[in-house]
C-alpha cells in the first residue's frame, strides 16, 4: 500500500448542488459582467473543505457530457422526469471546469457515460495502489465501496459528510455495497425514472436480499415467496433485468488519469488570476 491519497469527485453533484442552495432564494451571484457564478463558488467551496479535511495527494474532477447515454438508449424514459437547467446555471456548467482547470485539477468524462461510471472506472484502476476517496451527493455510488474506495456524502452546509466504508455500510444497510445494485432494480429509483419491480419496496427488497443474497438467489426461490411477491416479480422480469442494467455503475469506460497528470499542485497565481477575472471572492484563503 503507498501513501497515495486520490480524491475522485462528483462535478455534477457539486454545481447542482451548490447552485440550488442559494437559487431558492434567488441568489445567483451575479458578477459585474452579468454572469451567475453562484454553483462555481460553491464547488469550489465545497473542494476546497473537502481537500483540507481528507488531505489528498491527488485529485480528479468527473463530468457528466450531455443527457444522452448508454442508459438513455436503453430506457427512453431514463432521467426524463428532469427538467432542463434554469438559464442562471447554463453559463456555470462550462466556467466551473475551466475554473477547475486552472487548479490544474484534471476535469474526466466521456459522451455516452455519466460522471458515476468515470469515477467507478478510475477508482478500480487506482485502489490497488491508493485510498480512494468519492466526493458526491449521490447514493448511487454507495455500490462503489470496497477495502480502498471509501464515499464521503455530502450533507447539509460545508464540511458535513456522512463517510461510506465497507464495515460501516453493512452495519447501516445490512447488505453489502454490490448488492445495492440488486436492491434498486428490485425498488426501482424515482429519481432516475425507472420503476424496478411494481410494488416491491425498499423493505421487501431488503428482506429479500439478506435472505437470497441476489436476484438470481431470488428467482430461483419463487417456490418459497408469499404468492403476491412472487406474481409482482414474475409480471415484471424484463423490467427488473433492466433496470439492473440501469443501475449498475460501468467501471469499464475508457477514460484514464495518471497519477502524474492528478497530483494536487495548485499554481496559486493561475488560481487567484481565474477567481479574480469571474470576482469569486475569499476562496483562495480556503485552502492552505
Amino acid at each position: 500500500m503507498t501513501n497515495h491519497k486520490v480524491l475522485l469527485v462528483d462535478g455534477m453533484a457539486l454545481l447542482f448542488r451548490s447552485f440550488y442552495a442559494t437559487a431558492m432564494s434567488g441568489y445567483y451571484m451575479v458578477n459585474s459582467k452579468g454572469i451567475p457564478t453562484n454553483g462555481i463558488y460553491g464547488t469550489v467551496k465545497h473542494l476546497f473543505t473537502a481537500v483540507n479535511t481528507f488531505q489528498p495527494t491527488h485529485v480528479i474532477c468527473c463530468w457528466d457530457m450531455g443527457s444522452k447515454t448508454f442508459r438513455s438508449e436503453l430506457l427512453a424514459d431514463y432521467k426524463a422526469n428532469r427538467s432542463e437547467p434554469p438559464e442562471q446555471l447554463l453559463p456555470q456548467f462550462d466556467l466551473v471546469k475551466e475554473v477547475i482547470d486552472a487548479l490544474d485539477i484534471p476535469n474526466v468524462g466521456l459522451a455516452g457515460y455519466e460522471a458515476d461510471d468515470c469515477i467507478g472506472t478510475l477508482a478500480n484502476h487506482y485502489k490497488t495502489d491508493s485510498e480512494v476517496h468519492i466526493l458526491t451527493g449521490d447514493k448511487d455510488i454507495l455500490q462503489l465501496i470496497e477495502e480502498n474506495v471509501h464515499v464521503v456524502l455530502l450533507k447539509k452546509g460545508y464540511g458535513n459528510y456522512a463517510i461510506y466504508k465497507e464495515n460501516t455500510f453493512y452495519e447501516e444497510k445490512g447488505i453489502t455495497p454490490r448488492q445495492m445494485v440488486d436492491l434498486k432494480a428490485l425498488m426501482g429509483d424515482s429519481s432516475d425514472n425507472y420503476p424496478g419491480v411494481k410494488g416491491i419496496g425498499e423493505k421487501t427488497a431488503l428482506s429479500l436480499l439478506q435472505k437470497y443474497q441476489t436476484i438470481e438467489g431470488i428467482l430461483e426461490n419463487l417456490s418459497s415467496l408469499t404468492k403476491a411477491q412472487r406474481t409482482k416479480i414474475e409480471q415484471d422480469l424484463e423490467m427488473l433485468h433492466l433496470s439492473r442494467k440501469l443501475a449498475k455503475i460501468h467501471c469499464e469506460v475508457d477514460v484514464a488519469c495518471s497519477l502524474d497528470e492528478a497530483r494536487f499542485l495548485i499554481d496559486r497565481r493561475k488560481m487567484t488570476d481565474k477567481f479574480q477575472k469571474l470576482e469569486l471572492k475569499n476562496l483562495d484563503a480556503l485552502i492552505g
